[in-house]
């Protein structure tokens, strides 16, 4: 009793505590600068301009954002072009934890523990990034003031990827990465791919956003993610560097610090080799485990930083000719991290680094569409099929994009929705940071050098794939509120994904619950055989059948 009395008393100092208002403090401070009067030069349903900046839209469905400026003007400038966008993912954002936690009462308890878990989050981020924050939040909506302040929301907003990699059990993040060079290398150049199967829900992936920023200070990059965020996930810069996160097993942070998305930025915009990029990681305290794959034009290789809030090392490939990422750390610090042992033992990381091993002997001398039929591939080990959406697969066919560099010769390509299905677009940031007088609306990108949407798009195997996640939905909602699903129901869902091992576990937990061993044994034995996503997966069904068995009773 007395340990919770003082807890209870921990807890009501942190909301009455006045760091809570430090990010409002530090607001009214930035409302004492002079704020440039802005308004849109030219609008039609696809381009907006302000000045030389604009947004686009362009005929793949990616929005194409050219913006510039000091912090201030950046962020004013990204506020006004996007702020349409800017609403819809935080709508989507909010909408998803509403699924989570559909009490409201829990959702305001929710919302005053998120205040106290990042009360000191603009402690960490820097001064400009936070002005451009700032700029970027007097064009949030009004919807979700309630809650919190948007300058503040918009900060606690960027610790959100950060949670989302300290819960990926939740299945929020998958990432994996791949980076070759010399004999791996068509043209023995530098080249990267990754999926970045960061998952917020179908509406968060809806919008993706192309970000080509000149910033006053620092180099001009690309970066790709979306509206509401000035951090970086992918990227890269004008001098051919390049940024990519991976998670890591992180514990359940207590409190925020630097997001990880903030560090990768500076990097992208203020390093241009593996020793900057190294310096500006070390400077920074975070707050979960995560991998950056940096990809240099000036060194001709990748290597990784890898960070957690405890260790930080450098992990550079012994084969001189690659280097791969999954979701564990392969530096000598955490050769020995029982965390990191623990991910590579029971989560999917390590099949996944195993097929990207695979693919890199079956695909020699890679070249940007080798790379993107990497990222696209739906099988297993051995090209076993293994059910559509597995997240053994690369192509978890839930990615928010999958990304392809060319650091020497400044290309990028950017996955077109669905998923890293859709075309790949070409942007030639030689030619875009070349000039200055983007102002016709048409797109920015280098279609010449696109890569075509995947095949399977056109399949019949996509579309049972679309409806199977729709009745996905429905099973998972009968089955939490104990409904009848019919026998036409199973079967309908089931012939919908035939070989994914969930179809039938779900099946399997169904009967067993009605207490129908006998069919609900069958069903577990059908899960059982099929490519089982993760070891506490495989243990679950274990469990269901040695219940099952022990009672006697199959029929």
């Amino acid at each position: 009793m007395m340990k919770r009395y003082w807890l209870a008393i921990w807890i009501a100092s942190l909301f009455s505590s006045c760091a809570l208002n430090g990010a409002l403090k530090e607001k009214a401070r930035f409302k004492q600068l002079e704020i440039p009067k802005l308004k849109l030069a030219d609008s039609m349903d696809n381009y907006l301009a302000i000045d030389s900046s604009f947004l686009f839209h362009n005929a793949q469905g990616l929005w194409e954002l050219y913006v510039g400026g000091n912090p201030i003007e950046i962020g004013l400038k990204t506020g006004i072009l996007t702020k349409s966008l800017y609403a819809y993912q935080e709508r989507a954002f909010f909408t998803k934890i509403q699924e989570f936690i559909p009490s409201e009462r829990k959702q305001r308890w929710m919302m005053r523990l998120t205040k106290i878990y990042n009360r000191n989050i603009h402690k960490y981020i820097p001064l400009e990034y936070k002005k451009e924050i700032f700029g970027l939040s007097n064009y949030a909506s009004s919807n979700y003031n309630g809650l919190m302040d948007p300058y503040q929301r918009n900060l606690f907003l960027h610790g959100a990827h950060d949670l989302g990699h300290a819960f990926q059990d939740l299945a929020l993040v998958g990432c994996s990465s791949l980076a070759a060079w010399g004999s791996k290398s068509a043209d023995g150049e530098l080249i990267i791919g990754r999926n970045f199967d960061f998952y917020a829900g179908d509406d968060f992936s809806h919008n993706k956003l192309v970000s080509i920023v000149q910033p006053d200070s620092g180099y001009s990059f690309l970066s790709v993610g979306w509206a509401g965020m000035i951090g970086v996930v992918s990227g890269m810069n004008s001098e051919g560097l390049t940024v990519t996160l991976n998670a890591g097993k992180s514990s359940i942070p207590w409190a925020a610090k630097t997001p990880i998305s903030i560090v990768a930025r500076e990097i992208l915009q203020y390093a241009r080799n593996f020793k900057e990029a190294i310096a500006i990681a070390k400077k920074y305290p975070i707050f979960i485990s995560e991998s950056l794959m940096i990809g240099s034009a000036a060194e001709g290789r990748a290597i990784l930083i890898e960070m957690s809030p405890h260790k930080f090392d450098v992990f550079e490939s012994d084969n001189a000719d690659y280097l791969l990422c999954t979701n564990h750390f392969q530096s000598n610090a955490y050769q020995s991290d029982k965390r990191n042992q623990k991910q590579i033992e029971e989560s999917h990381s390590a099949y996944r680094y195993e097929l990207l091993t695979e693919q890199l002997q079956q695909q020699d001398k890679l070249t940007a569409p080798k790379v993107a039929a990497i990222l696209r591939d739906r099988n297993g080990l051995k090209n076993k099929e293994i059910g559509y959406g597995n997240e053994k697969a690369l192509n978890q066919l839930l990615a928010h994009h999958g990304i392809i560099f060319q650091p020497q010769k400044r290309l990028v390509w950017v996955s077109a929705n669905p998923y890293q299905l859709g075309e790949f677009v070409c942007y030639d940031l030689n030619k875009i940071f070349a000039s200055h007088t983007h102002r016709a609306a048409y797109s920015l990108a280098n279609t010449a050098l696109n890569i075509p949407q995947d095949t399977f798009l056109t399949s019949k195997a996509y579309r049972d794939y679309e409806d199977y996640r729709k009745q996905d939905r429905v099973i998972d909602r009968k089955l939490k509120s104990d409904e009848k699903i019919t026998e036409s129901e199973w079967q309908e869902y089931q012939k919908l994904n035939p070989l994914f091992w969930a179809v039938y576990y779900k099946r399997g937990k169904y009967y067993f619950e009605q207490k129908r061993f006998g069919e609900a044994l069958k069903q577990l034995q059908q899960a059982d055989s099929c490519e089982v996503t993760t070891l506490a997966d495989r243990k679950n069904i274990a469990s269901y059948i040695h219940k099952i068995e022990k009672k006697g009773d199959n029929r």
